[in-house]
C-alpha cells in the first residue's frame, strides 16, 4: 500500500521546488548585487588593531548638537515624538533654506527648494530613480563614491565613465589631488544626445580633489550646451584645507535650473549615524524627488531633525566666525591630515595631498616585492596589499580600484585609501604601527 501522506509530502516538495526555479530576485540587481565593502569591513573587524578604512569619525559629536538632542528627547513637546511633514521638518528646511540663501545668493522656499532626506544616500538614489530614465546615460567622474554606478543601473541608466588623470609634479614635490585633472576634451567626447545627467563630487571622495572654478565652468558650459542636469554631492563642503575654496556649481551661470545639490548632516557634523540628509535644488526637479521619497521612506525621524534645526540656527549665528563650529572643524582635520602624510612618508608611502574630505590617497608601489603573488589570481595589486596590511601590521585601509569602473580599475591599482577623521589616539596608534613597519624595514 501506498503511504498516501509520504506521496502528498513528496508531491508538496516537487511542486515547491518547480516555483522556486524561477529567478526571485528583479534584474535589475544583476550585476550589483556583491559588495567590496561587506569583505573589507569584514577583515578589517577580524584583524585590525586600527581601522582607517570606513568614512566615519571615531571622536564625538559637538556638545552643542547632543544637547539640542538630548533636549528636543527629553523636553516638553511630545510631539517631536511623531511624523512631522514627510519632506522635512518644518524648522530644518526654513533654516536649511536661509543657510543656502547665503550660500547661493538666491532666494529659497523652504516648502519647494529643499527635502530633508534619511542621509546623503537616499537623496542620491531619489536623484537617479526620479530623473534617470531607461536608456538615459549618467557620466560619472572617477575615482567615485561607489554607489553611483549601481544606483544609475537600478533606474534603468547606463553610466558613462570619465576619470580623472594623475599629474606628477615635476619638481619633486607631493602630488595633490590637484594634480588629478580632468582631459576637457576627453569630457566633451562623454557628452551626447542620450546623456541626461553628470554626477558631480567636490569636494571628492575617495581623491579629496576640489574642483576649481575652471574646472567646474567646464562642466557648467557642457551641462549647459547639451541641456544636462548635475546631481552634486557636496557632502564634504565645509571640510576643505590649505585656503582652499569649495564652490558650489549651482552658482554658475544657467546651472540652478539643472542642478541638485546633496548635503549630508553626517559629515557636516561628525553625525553620520543620524542618517539626516538634505536636496536643494529648484522645485521643476525636487519635484520628482518627493514623489520618490514619499513612496519609499515617506518620512525621517522628527528629533534627529529638530536637533540639526538647532545645530544649523547656531551655526548661522555664527557664520564666518572662528567659533563656528565649520570653521573650526576643517583646522583640526587639516592637523590630523597632516600629521598622517608623515607617518606614511615615513614608511615609504608617498601621500597625495587632498585638499579636502576625510580622505587621502598613497600611492604603494614601492611595496610591490613586500606582498607575495597569489598565483592563479587576478586580485589587483591594491586589493593584495590591503589584504596583506590589514594580517600582517594590523592596520585597514580600502584600495583605490574599489572606486573605479570594471574598465579602468587595472589603471589604478598602485593607490590606497585612508581615512583621517580620527581621533589622536587612533592616529598615534596608526603612526606606531607605521613606526614599527618601518624599523622592520630598516633591519631587513
Amino acid at each position: 500500500p501506498i503511504d498516501m501522506s509520504k506521496r502528498f509530502r513528496l508531491t508538496l516538495s516537487l511542486s515547491l521546488q518547480a516555483k522556486m526555479s524561477r529567478p526571485v530576485q528583479a534584474r535589475r540587481l544583476e550585476g550589483i548585487d556583491k559588495n567590496i565593502w561587506v569583505e573589507l569591513v569584514k577583515l578589517a573587524a577580524t584583524y585590525s588593531k586600527v581601522n582607517l578604512g570606513q568614512g566615519f569619525p571615531d571622536f564625538p559629536a559637538p556638545d552643542f548638537l547632543t544637547e539640542a538632542l538630548t533636549k528636543a528627547l527629553s523636553g516638553g513637546n511630545h510631539m517631536l515624538h511623531q511624523y512631522t511633514r514627510a519632506f522635512g521638518h518644518p524648522p530644518l528646511v526654513k533654516v536649511l533654506a536661509q543657510f543656502f540663501e547665503k550660500l547661493l545668493g538666491r532666494d529659497l522656499d523652504p516648502m519647494t527648494n529643499v527635502m530633508v532626506t534619511v542621509g546623503a544616500y537616499q537623496a542620491l538614489f531619489c536623484c537617479f530613480q526620479a530623473l534617470v530614465d531607461e536608456g538615459d546615460e549618467v557620466i560619472i567622474i572617477e575615482p567615485f563614491f561607489d554607489c553611483y554606478e549601481p544606483m544609475v543601473k537600478m533606474a534603468g541608466g547606463t553610466p558613462v565613465f570619465v576619470p580623472l588623470r594623475p599629474t606628477p609634479p615635476k619638481d619633486g614635490k607631493l602630488m595633490s589631488s590637484a594634480d588629478w585633472q580632468l582631459d576637457p576634451a576627453e569630457l566633451a567626447s562623454k557628452f551626447s544626445e542620450r546623456t541626461k545627467a553628470i554626477v558631480l563630487n567636490s569636494p571628492n571622495n575617495p581623491l579629496g580633489k576640489v574642483f576649481s572654478h575652471g574646472e567646474l565652468g567646464l562642466i557648467a558650459e557642457l551641462c549647459v550646451k547639451h541641456d544636462v542636469l548635475c546631481i552634486s554631492d557636496e557632502v564634504y563642503e565645509w571640510l576643505v584645507y590649505d585656503g582652499k575654496q569649495h564652490i558650489r556649481i549651482a552658482s554658475l551661470q544657467g546651472m540652478w535650473d539643472r542642478t541638485v545639490i546633496v548635503g549630508s548632516a553626517g559629515k557636516t557634523f561628525s553625525v553620520t549615524g543620524w542618517k539626516v540628509g538634505w536636496v536643494v535644488g529648484p522645485d521643476r526637479l525636487l519635484q520628482h524627488l518627493r514623489t520618490v521619497h514619499q513612496n519609499s521612506v515617506y518620512h525621517c525621524a522628527t528629533i534627529a531633525q529638530e536637533a540639526m534645526a538647532q545645530g544649523f540656527q547656531r551655526e548661522l549665528t555664527l557664520y564666518g566666525k572662528p567659533e563656528s563650529y565649520f570653521v573650526q572643524l576643517p583646522k583640526e582635520l587639516q592637523q590630523k591630515r597632516d600629521w598622517l602624510i608623515q607617518s606614511l612618508i615615513a614608511v615609504g608611502m608617498k601621500p597625495i595631498v587632498p585638499e579636502g574630505t576625510y580622505f587621502l590617497v598613497a600611492d604603494i608601489s614601492p611595496f610591490k616585492s613586500d606582498v607575495p603573488d597569489v598565483p592563479n589570481s587576478d586580485e589587483p595589486y591594491d586589493y593584495r596589499f590591503i589584504k596583506w596590511m590589514v594580517k600582517n601590521k594590523g592596520l585597514a585601509a580600502i584600495p583605490l580600484s574599489a572606486f573605479y569602473s570594471e574598465a579602468h580599475k587595472k589603471n589604478y591599482t598602485n593607490f590606497i585609501r585612508f581615512c583621517f577623521a580620527k581621533e589622536d589616539a587612533t592616529l598615534k596608534a596608526a603612526n606606531e604601527i607605521l613606526q614599527k613597519w618601518k624599523q622592520e624595514k630598516t633591519s631587513s
